[in-house]
């Protein structure tokens, strides 16, 4: 992926996917915008450390269903945000993939791994509004996965 880091005046700096919200920038801010080339990071986790933790579905499984039961009373920041508009809460999803690309850019683990599970929370909040069940989510990575040996994204059609 090649994306700019781009500061507004008066701004952090935020990543901007090239070819994506390019067209937002103005032209000078596009211009001093550097271009960052993002590679995976390489895993070195051993497998004892993988072992002891729970599917990674487990969590996601356990907050969608958990959605069905917020009120403002009990969660009222969830509830708020599950009664705003679709456009609210993709909103928030594109804040915290840009969140999450930046943490991996300065290296940061730790906000790599925090800023996800925003991400997570997220997208899982979204699912809950557009009535989309997780399990729809697993079956469609588990059709990629047997279908391309990983549930990897899918290749572009009709690029020559």
């Amino acid at each position: 992926m090649v994306a700019r880091l781009a500061k507004n005046p008066g701004a952090r700096r935020h990543l901007v996917p090239m070819g994506f919200l390019e067209p937002q920038l103005d032209a000078a801010n596009a211009a001093q915008a550097p271009a960052v080339v993002m590679t995976p990071a390489k895993i070195t986790a051993s497998p004892d450390r993988w072992s002891a933790a729970e599917p990674a579905g487990h969590e996601l499984d356990r907050l969608y269903a958990s959605l069905g039961a917020v009120t403002p009373e009990n969660h009222p920041r969830t509830a708020r945000l599950l009664r705003s508009s679709n456009r609210k809460v993709a909103q928030k999803v594109i804040e915290d993939a840009g969140e999450v690309a930046l943490a991996a850019v300065k290296h940061s683990n730790r906000g790599v791994v925090r800023e996800s599970a925003d991400l997570l929370y997220h997208l899982a909040v979204l699912w809950r509004r557009a009535g989309i069940d997780a399990t729809e989510i697993w079956s469609e990575m588990r059709r990629r996965a047997e279908d391309l040996g990983i549930a990897e994204k899918l290749p572009k059609v009709g690029r020559g």
